[in-house]
C-alpha cells in the first residue's frame, strides 16, 4: 500500500469538527433543476498535490443525506470532469475509493451497456460519465445533483491520492441495514419494525379473494373481446392498423409483463466479509440457512419467515396470485425458471450460448471457424426443452449491445487487440482504404451476419415461437441497423427509460421495419428506501404508480406497440447487484410486500389498454412532478 497522506489533513479535520458543522457542506436546493456547489481543493486538504498523473485513486471521506445520485468532478488545466455517485449508506459516513482511470479514459469493452457503465465500490458505486482527460493542474472539487428531492446534504472533509486501492469503509457506528434487509439509517411511513407486524401483512395478503373479471383475459392472457386464427402458439398479425400479438388460441393479446420476476429478490449480500459492519449481528444470523448463489440473501430469509421450510413452492404461488390480482400477463425477461416451469403465464427467454463477446462490446466474432458449429449445438440445445410449449411467446437474441455508435472505437480495439479472425477480416476489408464509413460497414456487416445465422438456427430446431429480436439500449438507430432488423427480425424491441416512448421514433422504426414493437424495459423510483432512485426518479412512491400510468398508457396508444416489460418484480439489493446498481424500482420490497400506489397503478392501466390500443379510449393526461432522467445535467458553474 503506497497510499499518499498527508499530515496537516488532521488539522482540516479538527477544523471541520470544531466549527459545530462542517465547513465543506452543500444543502441541495430542491427548488432548483441542478444545485451544488464547488470547493478548492486545497481548502480541504492542503498540501495535495494538482497534478495527479502518477496516482491512480482518489479517497474521498463524506455523508450524503440521501441514496440520489450526485455528481462528483475535478477542474483540471483540460477542463472539468465528472461522474455519477451513488452511496449504499445514505445518513452515515464513508470511504470511497474512486478509481482515477474513470476519469482519464473511456470505459473498457464489456457485454452491455449496465456492464460497461456500472462499476461497484464497497460503500456505494458508479456510473461512469462526463469528458475524459488527463488530471493536471486540479484545482477544485465539484459535487453537484440534478432536481434534488427533499433538499438533501453533502458533507466532505477529506481528499486523498493513492497509488493502490486503499479500499472503501463504512465509517458509521449503526449498521447500515436492519435485520430485515431495509435501510436502517432513515424512517418511512410502512416500514417495518417487527416480525410480529410483517407476519400480520404477509398474513392479510394471503387470505385477500383476487378478482380478475376486470381484464377479460383468456387462459393466456389474452383479451376475450375479439379472437382470430389461433396457430396454437403466440404469433403477431396486425389488425385494422394496429399491430397485436395473437395468443395460442387467437385472442388478440398485448404483452403486459415484468421483467427478473423471482421469489425472494432485494436483499443479496455482496462480499459480506469486506463490509461486515454495514450489517447487524442479528440480521447476519437469521441469513446462515438462506444461501443464494453463494451470497446471503434478506429476501431469501424473510421468505424462509414467511412460509417456512417449503417457502419457494409458496412464494412462486404467491407470484401468481399477484400477477392475476395486477394485470399481469408475462414474465418477461431474466426470470426464475421456477416460475416460469408453473406454465401459468406467457413468458419471454433470452437465448444463450450464441458467441457474444464482452471483449467486442456485445458483438461476435462470426469469422472463428466455429462459430456457427458451437451456436447451432448451443441453440438446438436452448430451444429443445421449449419448442412445443404454447406458454412460450418468442426469444430475444441479446441485450442492449454496447458497441452501438461506437462501431469506429470498436474497430480501432480490434485493430489493436488480440490475433483473432474478426481482426484478419476487418484488416481485408480495409486494406483499399481505411475510413470511418468504412469501419461501419464492417460492423453492419458483422452484425447482420450475426442476427442472420441465429435467426436461422432459432428457426430451425424451433419453428413455433417468434425472433422478439435486440432489446437495444434505445430506438433510435441507423437505417441500416434497422434494415437488419427488418430482414430478420419477427418483433422490434428495445428498452427506453423516459418520461414516456418517444411517438416520432415509433414512427420511424415502423415505416423503416415493419415490425411490430416490445419494449423490454422502464422503470420509476424515488430515495426513501435508502436506494438509488432507479433510471427515471420520481418524488414519492404514490407518483411512481403516477408515472406508470402516464408512460404505459402512452405508449400502447401507438399502433406499432405489443408489449412492455417493467424492470423490474423486486427492488434492487439495497448494497449493490453484480454491477453495483442498488434501484428502488420493484412492485415489491425487500421484506415481499408490494409497493400500494405502483401495483394500484399498474391494475388501473391494466383494465384499459385493449380500449386504448383499439383507439377507443385516450391514455391519461396527468404526468408525474419534476421527473428526471439519468441523462446529461444541465452546467451550473
Amino acid at each position: 500500500m503506497k497510499q499518499i497522506v498527508f499530515s496537516i489533513l488532521l488539522a482540516a479535520f479538527t477544523l471541520f469538527n470544531m466549527s459545530g458543522e462542517g465547513k465543506f457542506k452543500i444543502m441541495f436546493d430542491s427548488s432548483k433543476e441542478v444545485s451544488g456547489r464547488k470547493f478548492a481543493v486545497r481548502d480541504i486538504s492542503p498540501g495535495l498535490p494538482d497534478d495527479w498523473t502518477d496516482y491512480n485513486f482518489v479517497v474521498l471521506e463524506f455523508k450524503c443525506t440521501t441514496s440520489q445520485r450526485f455528481h462528483v468532478g475535478f477542474t483540471t488545466k483540460s477542463g472539468y470532469n465528472e461522474l455519477r455517485i451513488m452511496t449504499y449508506t445514505p445518513g452515515a459516513w464513508v470511504r470511497m475509493a474512486i478509481p482515477l482511470k474513470f476519469y482519464r479514459q473511456l470505459p473498457g469493452s464489456a457485454v452491455d451497456l449496465a456492464a460497461t457503465y456500472n462499476q461497484p465500490r464497497y460503500t456505494g458505486w458508479i456510473n461512469l460519465g462526463g469528458k475524459r482527460g488527463p488530471l493536471e493542474g486540479v484545482d477544485s472539487i465539484g459535487i453537484r445533483m440534478r432536481v434534488p428531492v427533499n433538499d438533501p446534504e453533502f458533507e466532505i472533509r477529506s481528499i486523498s491520492l493513492s497509488k493502490d486501492d486503499p479500499g472503501d469503509e463504512y465509517l458509521g457506528e449503526v449498521p447500515a441495514v436492519d435485520a430485515f434487509g431495509q435501510w436502517n439509517l432513515g424512517d418511512w411511513e410502512g416500514k417495518i419494525k417487527s416480525l410480529e407486524e410483517l407476519k400480520k401483512e404477509w398474513e392479510a395478503e394471503e387470505n385477500e379473494t383476487v378478482a380478475t373479471a376486470a381484464y377479460n383475459y383468456s387462459k393466456y392472457g389474452g383479451y376475450k373481446q375479439k379472437k382470430v386464427r389461433g396457430s396454437g402458439f403466440f404469433r403477431t398479425e396486425k389488425i385494422d392498423g394496429k399491430w397485436w400479438f395473437v395468443d395460442p388460441e387467437g385472442y388478440l393479446f398485448l404483452s403486459v409483463g415484468v421483467d427478473c420476476v423471482s421469489a425472494g429478490g432485494g436483499g443479496n449480500v455482496r462480499d459480506l466479509d469486506k463490509r461486515r459492519n454495514m450489517y447487524g449481528e442479528l440480521a447476519r444470523e437469521g441469513m446462515q440457512s438462506n444461501r443464494r448463489g453463494g451470497s446471503y440473501s434478506y429476501g431469501m430469509a424473510n421468505l424462509s419467515r414467511r412460509y417456512g421450510d417449503n417457502f419457494r413452492e409458496k412464494a412462486n404461488e404467491m407470484i401468481i396470485k399477484r400477477m392475476d390480482k395486477w394485470g399481469l400477463n408475462t414474465v418477461a425477461n431474466w426470470s426464475s425458471g421456477e416460475v416460469i416451469a408453473l406454465n401459468r403465464k406467457a413468458f419471454m427467454l433470452q437465448l444463450r450460448g450464441t458467441g457474444i463477446s464482452p471483449g467486442l462490446m456485445g458483438l461476435t466474432d462470426v469469422y472463428a471457424s466455429d462459430f456457427e458449429e458451437k451456436a447451432e449445438t448451443s441453440i438446438s440445445e436452448f430451444v429443445s426443452g421449449y419448442k412445443n410449449n404454447p406458454w412460450l411467446t418468442g426469444y430475444f437474441l441479446g441485450n442492449e449491445p454496447a458497441w452501438l455508435g461506437q462501431e469506429e472505437r470498436l474497430c480501432e480495439m480490434i485493430l489493436t487487440g488480440e490475433e483473432r479472425p474478426i481482426k484478419t477480416e476487418l484488416q481485408k476489408f480495409l486494406a483499399d482504404g481505411d475510413s470511418g464509413v468504412k469501419r461501419r460497414q464492417f460492423i453492419f456487416k458483422t452484425f447482420d451476419s450475426f442476427i442472420s445465422t441465429v435467426n436461422r438456427l432459432m428457426k430451425k430446431y424451433d419453428p413455433n415461437h417468434l425472433n422478439l429480436g435486440i432489446r437495444f439500449g434505445s430506438g433510435h438507430l441507423s437505417p441500416e441497423i434497422l434494415e437488419i432488423c427488418r430482414k430478420h427480425f419477427d418483433v422490434f424491441s428495445y428498452n427506453c427509460y423516459e418520461l414516456k416512448p418517444d411517438n416520432d421514433m415509433m414512427d420511424r422504426v415502423l415505416e423503416l421495419t415493419g415490425l411490430p414493437m416490445i419494449i423490454g424495459e422502464y422503470h420509476f423510483g424515488t430515495v426513501d428506501r435508502g436506494m438509488a432512485q432507479s433510471l427515471w426518479q420520481v418524488n414519492s412512491q404514490e407518483e411512481r404508480g403516477v408515472a406508470y400510468r402516464y408512460y404505459t398508457e402512452h405508449a400502447y396508444e401507438h399502433p406499432g406497440l405489443i408489449g412492455t416489460a417493467y424492470f423490474q418484480w423486486c427492488d434492487q439489493d439495497l448494497t449493490g447487484r453484480f454491477d453495483g446498481e442498488n434501484y428502488n424500482c420493484g412492485l415489491v420490497d425487500v421484506t415481499d410486500r408490494p409497493y400500494p400506489f405502483q401495483v394500484k397503478a399498474m391494475m388501473e392501466t391494466a383494465k384499459r389498454l385493449y380500449d386504448i390500443h383499439s383507439g377507443k379510449i385516450r391514455p391519461v393526461t396527468q404526468a408525474p412532478a419534476k421527473a428526471r432522467g439519468h441523462g446529461s445535467i444541465p452546467d451550473i458553474w
